[in-house]
């Protein structure tokens, strides 16, 4: 009789790791393994819980992977390991599923459907997946306690949750304090960065020029100036009380024809839009970009209300290049 099974030189891999489930499940070898251990220092470890109400997928893979390698290394030190899954019960992602069921796209709508109605499909939403959950969990030899899982939409979750802030707040370690955080003007929430990177993409949004009418005409500044200002927020302009300018940039003065512009000028959003103002305030090739066609510089300023260069040089320059100068 040979010492070693002969070697199968088709083996199906996939097969062979089945095999080795089977084995392990009919032994309770991940039982086993905290049977051995009673006793012995504790390393406790709860799952860091995904949210069922998706289908996993193969990026799921690599974070249990990661969960399993642990728990895992600290029971071969010698250490007893509870794990202990968990299930996700909150959070948008649930809410957008359901509202993807129910092909609704706003906060109004779920207050027309009821928030109890609303409530109800989402707990039980978030349970859609589980078996395919469990199924992904023993297929990647991923050991852990999957029939006493938490689940944070129970009470007793919760009110631990409220438990540990105590706790917390007890030990004088709760502090308020202010964030800037991504917002959702759709849902009227704040969003997580789990919860942003679900559909974070670049748009093209309309920005706004707009004109302010210098009223008390001081340094470079004369009668019938207007301030041009770009904006991405044109819903600010309302309460806008002042306008800022940046000492460290150059700043011109230009006009269009025989008229300074008092009217909104739209445009979009681009990279570097600043920079460009600066590279193509020059009368030639067409003249002021922002401005339009036909727009000429007439004198280059500093937010300080100096001239940036010496003015007889300017005129000279502006002159070569076509442009209107007044430096009375």
């Amino acid at each position: 009789m040979p010492r070693y099974r002969p070697v199968d030189t088709d083996q199906s891999f996939p097969s062979l790791e089945e095999e080795m489930l089977a084995r392990w499940r009919e032994l309770d070898v991940f039982g086993a393994t905290m049977r051995r251990r009673e006793g012995a220092p504790l390393f406790v470890f709860y799952e860091g819980p995904p949210t069922a109400n998706g289908a996993p997928g193969a990026h799921h893979v690599l974070s249990r992977v990661f969960k399993d390698i642990f728990p895992r290394y600290k029971t071969m030190r010698g250490y007893q390991v509870p794990r202990k899954a968990g299930w996700d019960c909150h959070g948008l992602p649930v809410e957008l599923e359901v509202e993807r069921q129910l092909g609704i796209h706003s906060k109004h709508e779920i207050e027309a459907l009821g928030i109890e109605e609303f409530n109800r499909r989402c707990r039980e939403s978030v349970f859609s997946y589980v078996e395919e959950w469990n199924r992904l969990t023993e297929r990647i030899a991923f050991w852990i306690d999957l029939d006493d899982a938490y689940v944070t939409l129970d009470n007793e979750y919760i009110e631990s949750v409220w438990w540990a802030l105590r706790k917390i707040w007890d030990e004088d370690l709760l502090y308020e304090g202010h964030k800037v955080v991504p917002y959702c003007p759709r849902c009227g929430t704040a969003l997580s960065s789990h919860e942003v990177a679900l559909g974070y993409h670049d748009v093209v949004d309309p920005s706004v020029y707009v004109t302010f009418p210098v009223t008390e005409p001081r340094g470079p500044l004369r009668d019938g100036d207007a301030l041009l200002v770009w904006t991405t927020t044109p819903w600010t302009l309302v309460s806008n009380a002042a306008v800022a300018m940046d000492p460290d940039l150059t700043y011109v003065r230009a006009r269009l024809g025989d008229e300074i512009l008092h009217r909104l000028l739209v445009g979009r959003v681009g990279a570097g839009v600043g920079q460009m103002d600066l590279e193509h305030r020059q009368a030639r090739g067409g003249g002021l970009r922002v401005l339009g066609e036909g727009a000429l510089e007439v004198a280059a300023l500093l937010a300080r209300g100096r001239p940036s260069e010496h003015p007889a040089d300017r005129q000279r320059q502006c002159q070569r290049e076509g442009a209107e100068l007044d430096l009375e």
